[in-house]
């Protein structure tokens, strides 16, 4: 019996101990687990190799690229291009989700070279989220937002849509042919130019002086503005994603910025100090006669509250850069783009002519108040849209960590939203390849950013400023010049040779220059 309990005793006392350590091996196993981070469910997407990521499988025309890959991992993927995370949205659904529902979280903007060196950060595009961000759009809505303002600016887009006329009607009495990007160009600089400084009017000074500012030199601020989308698009620049090859400049990019840089600087630099002495001299006659000026005002204003940023020179010249930048490269695109549809497709032009008759009439031209009842120029005008936007990736920044359609993003984090993918997406789009403007007759869809099946212009807190002044030149331009004159491609070329090939940067256009033999259609008198 002794033995017996003697065993008994041994046997307890080494279950307790085994049951102990069982005990401690779970608590320690427990420990070291709540220590070790747990995985994260992330978006789907290709693995990315060292050092460079994803940056291979972009190619020359990244939208598409990234619409090729998302069929493959989703309307939701996450990317690596170098050491970034990028996160890549290529439908409504999504779109919705990084530019409404986490709009705060999203806000931002990774600033590359170009935008860090540029008027030191001043332009208001690459600028992240903050005080200056917000002040900077505060001041161009209240100048290029607000209804009352764009229509007392109307006689300017007139004046200027007459010029482009009156130099097409030279070139088609000399039956020159017509190269109609040069032309488009020099219509949205010089509207963009009259914005900034109307060197049409003058400030009248209580001695009977009449002061006034000497024209911008348009054509080398344009020239500038290409440049700009040149170096600007997502991988111009290979130390953009790969922070420590940066120093190396193995693309000669930063160099390219810097010189740049300086050469836009020594530009607007004598426009500046041009207005600011036009000020002084005008003394409390002074009244603004553009957009420069009232900058340099707000920049003088001793009220101006404490808590707004200085508006210094470099801010000032962003400025002018985000208005130009917006209001020619674009317009110009979208212009262009339309006409290269057209081009491949007669009976778009035949309808759109037949409602200008009928709705117009011969005897004059169309006005921007006749848009509202031209609803086959409007369909034209979304369809191209929705076919060729020009800026074809909203890029964002977030500023947190975010759950995402039941994904985890992390803070630092790039999201672009694929507009070019979105237009095409045959899930939202019947026959998604197709031009047919006839789509959107009838259709409630709009491009100010509440449909997220439609975002030329953007969307929420970072939704281009001055879409409603872009949207109204893109419109009258188009249906006046359909208007005014039949358009016959040159050069022998046939509708179905027209290319539609892009080329890339930070905004897309028609790879190769469409040329046309035009005639008047109007009576001469109107020309």
């Amino acid at each position: 019996m002794t033995y017996n309990y003697e065993y008994f005793l041994a046997s307890v006392v080494q279950q307790q101990a085994a049951f102990s350590w069982l005990l401690a091996t779970i608590a320690f196993l427990f420990i070291i687990n709540q220590r070790q981070p747990r995985k994260r469910k992330t978006p789907p997407g290709p693995k990315p190799w060292p050092i460079t990521g994803n940056l291979n499988l972009l190619g020359s025309i990244p939208h598409q690229s990234l619409d090729s890959l998302s069929q493959k991992y989703g309307e939701l993927m996450l990317l690596n291009l170098g050491s970034t995370p990028v996160l890549v949205a290529s439908s409504p659904k999504t779109a919705k989700l990084v530019l409404k529902t986490h709009d705060a979280v999203f806000a931002s903007r990774h600033t590359p070279a170009l935008g860090a060196r540029l008027f030191e950060g001043g332009a208001l595009f690459w600028s992240p989220y903050g005080p200056w961000l917000r002040q900077g759009r505060r001041i161009l809505s209240s100048e290029l937002a607000v209804t009352r303002k764009i229509d007392s600016l109307e006689y300017v887009r007139v004046e200027e849509r007459i010029s482009l006329v009156s130099r097409l009607y030279e070139a088609a009495a000399a039956s020159k042919p017509v190269l109609l990007r040069d032309h488009l160009s020099k219509l949205t600089g010089s509207i963009s130019a009259r914005l900034l400084s109307d060197h049409k009017k003058s400030c009248k000074t209580g001695d009977g002086r009449e002061l006034r500012t000497a024209p911008i030199d348009m054509k080398r601020l344009n020239e500038l503005v290409d440049e700009f989308f040149r170096l600007g698009g997502l991988v111009s620049n290979l130390g953009d994603w790969v922070p420590w090859l940066r120093p190396f400049d193995l693309q000669g990019c930063e160099k390219r910025v810097k010189g740049f840089s300086e050469e836009y600087e020594q530009f607007l630099d004598p426009v500046i100090e041009e207005h600011r002495a036009l000020m002084k001299a005008a003394g409390k006659d002074f009244v603004p006669n553009g957009l420069i000026d009232v900058f340099l005002q707000r920049a003088d204003d001793p009220n101006v509250e404490e808590s707004e940023v200085a508006l210094t020179r470099h801010r000032i010249m962003g400025l002018i850069h985000d208005v130009v930048s917006g209001g020619t490269d674009t317009s110009t695109g979208s212009l262009e783009w339309a006409f290269q549809e057209i081009a491949r497709k007669p009976n778009v032009m035949e309808k759109a002519k037949e409602e200008l008759d009928r709705v117009i009439g011969r005897e004059r031209w169309v006005e921007e108040k006749d848009i509202a009842h031209l609803p086959y120029i409007e369909s034209i005008i979304k369809e191209t849209f929705r076919l060729h936007p020009v800026g074809t990736l909203l890029p964002r920044y977030s500023m947190e960590d975010c759950n995402l359609d039941g994904y985890e993003v992390t803070k630092g984090t790039i999201s672009l939203v694929n507009v070019w993918s979105i237009g095409r997406n045959p899930e939202y789009w019947e026959r998604a390849e197709h031009f047919l403007p006839e789509r959107f007759l009838g259709s409630d869809i709009d491009v100010k950013g509440n449909d997220f099946s439609m975002l030329p212009f953007g969307s929420g807190r970072r939704m281009c400023p001055g879409y409603n002044l872009g949207l109204k030149v893109v419109q009258a331009t188009l249906a006046n010049l359909l208007h005014g004159f039949n358009w016959k491609l040159s050069g022998g070329v046939k509708p179905e040779d027209v290319s539609m090939e892009e080329v890339y940067g930070l905004t897309t256009h028609p790879k190769f220059q469409l040329s046309y033999l035009i005639e008047p259609r109007l009576p001469t008198h109107l020309y």
